[in-house]
């Protein structure tokens, strides 16, 4: 499933998403905690430096520009000098804020932090001041941002909510937009604010609230996959959803249809250092796969690989496509399907070598499989991260004047025994003489042959080689071979192999 998955990454495009929510800055001040202030019993901290980071909505219009989306922020900054960091910081990052508008009579929700260390210490927070309003927009402000939303719905592939209750995602606000993306056909995903009444989201097209949101919506205790199973049903019944996203942190996630039909996606155990920013992330990246088309189910394995990776770090991290595919390829399951058509392999190893990977290349008939193929694929993995071999169709090992009877087995069967070894990650079937199409397309860093092949002996060395490549001979178990084995079988010799 996980190469599945990769090429859904690999394969996607630059979708454009509209992002609808609450902006929040982030400022952090370090410093050191030296000593009590004269002044009053208080902790006196040095400033070392400060920081800006974005959060909330701008948070996920933030993780989407990391996933390579195209970002349009929708939203409310007050008039002073919080929104003027606010805006410059998303432009920074290539998002387009010509929907954000300014409102004068509310401040720029911002959250000031002191993380205060002695003596080289691990920082701890020691304060948050936060400035903000919670009441809902004014309607002339509600109006004008409406009017800025409603044209560029049609321009976008998703439409994403994230609403941290801080006024901007008011009940005629959130009603309007979804009546309006929905009837463009335009997916619309919302991340709810831990709230009683979900009736605001009605007529979205899915959800993501988490264990505690869920529970409290639903005035359930979310303590299993039965227990989301029917608060989820109870919330699609409710708002009109096509789907719900269930996140359970460790336990993965629970979807739930619109059909009634319901499905459980465990996630892989990992160490939590920090779940600040993961839902935000999910919420991203269940919005970048929407807008691409895929279901529900891939949605959801994908959140839990995102929200994963993001509580492995410190702090909110935007995340990169090479990652979501370099985490994949380490979680991919021993007995999956590994062979493909060229195209698809292709794919896989340019996502290889983008992180840094060196593949390594291999081929031949493979038709009678033995200790010898075993040993020289062993060796030919250990020289790179990635192992692809090659072999010849059928069609192929016919026109190679082998005997009248070769194959012995059909590609489908040598294919499958390839696959089966650990050390293989790649089968590709090809119908001409020479693997030398497999080689342009692939170009891998190391093309080797077992057998006792000289280096200029090697077909499609020059190819390799012109590119830089690595070209080597691994030579051969003694004593065994395929036309040794079938001369014995036929009964042309005594059957005994080299201990």
């Amino acid at each position: 499933m996980s190469y599945h998955l990769i090429d859904l990454v690999q394969s996607l495009d630059t979708p454009r998403i509209l992002v609808l929510g609450d902006l929040i800055l982030d400022r952090y001040l370090w410093g050191n905690a030296e000593r009590i202030s004269q002044e009053a019993p208080v902790i006196l901290l040095r400033e070392e430096k400060q920081e800006l980071r974005l959060g909330g909505a701008a948070n996920v219009a933030n993780m989407l520009r990391g996933l390579d989306a195209k970002v349009t922020m929708a939203g409310v900054v007050g008039d002073d000098r919080d929104g003027e960091d606010m805006i410059a910081a998303l432009k920074a990052v290539g998002v387009d804020c010509s929907t954000i508008l300014t409102d004068r009579t509310r401040p720029t929700t911002t959250k000031q932090r002191l993380i205060g260390h002695a003596q080289h210490r691990h920082p701890h927070q020691m304060l948050r001041v936060d400035r903000e309003s919670r009441e809902p927009l004014e309607l002339i402000y509600a109006t004008q941002l409406l009017d800025r939303i409603i044209g560029q719905i049609s321009q976008h592939d998703a439409v994403l909510i994230s609403d941290y209750a801080k006024g901007v995602c008011t009940p005629e606000v959130l009603k309007r937009v979804i009546e309006v993306a929905r009837d463009a056909g335009k997916p619309v995903i919302v991340d709810p604010a831990p709230m009683d009444d979900y009736s605001r989201y009605a007529g979205a097209t899915a959800m993501t609230p988490n264990r505690t949101e869920t529970g409290k919506a639903t005035e359930r205790n979310i303590r299993n996959y039965t227990d989301a199973f029917a608060a989820g049903r109870q919330l699609v019944n409710q708002l009109g959803l096509d789907r719900i996203f269930v996140t359970l942190d460790k336990d993965g996630v629970a979807v739930v249809r619109a059909d009634g039909t319901s499905e459980s996606f465990p996630t892989r155990q990992r160490e939590v250092y920090d779940i600040t920013g993961a839902g935000d992330m999910v919420l991203a990246t269940i919005g970048l796969g929407a807008a691409a088309g895929w279901d529900d189910a891939d949605l959801a394995r994908m959140a839990n690989i995102s929200g994963g990776l993001e509580v492995e770090q410190v702090g909110v991290v935007c995340l990169s496509r090479d990652e979501l595919v370099r985490d994949l390829l380490q979680e991919r399951s021993r007995d999956e399907n590994k062979t493909y058509e060229l195209e698809f392999v292709s794919r896989h190893v340019q996502a290889r070598k983008q992180i840094g990977q060196k593949v390594v290349f291999t081929n031949g008939c493979f038709d009678v499989m033995h200790i010898g193929h075993v040993s020289y694929l062993k060796q030919a993995a250990a020289l790179g991260d990635c192992l692809v071999v090659a072999i010849n169709s059928d069609q192929s090992v016919r026109t190679l004047g082998k005997a009248p009877d070769r194959p012995i087995f059909p590609q489908e069967q040598r294919a499958n025994m390839l696959a089966a070894l650990e050390c293989v990650d790649y089968v590709v079937v090809f119908n001409e003489k020479t693997p030398c199409k497999v080689l342009e397309e692939i170009r891998p860093n190391v093309l080797v042959k077992g057998g006792t092949y000289q280096i200029n002996e090697i077909v499609g060395r020059e190819i390799v080689q012109a590119y830089g490549g690595e070209v080597l001979a691994l030579g051969e178990t003694p004593g065994v071979s395929t036309t040794e084995i079938l001369a014995r079988l036929r009964g042309d010799g005594p059957m005994r192999f080299a201990a």
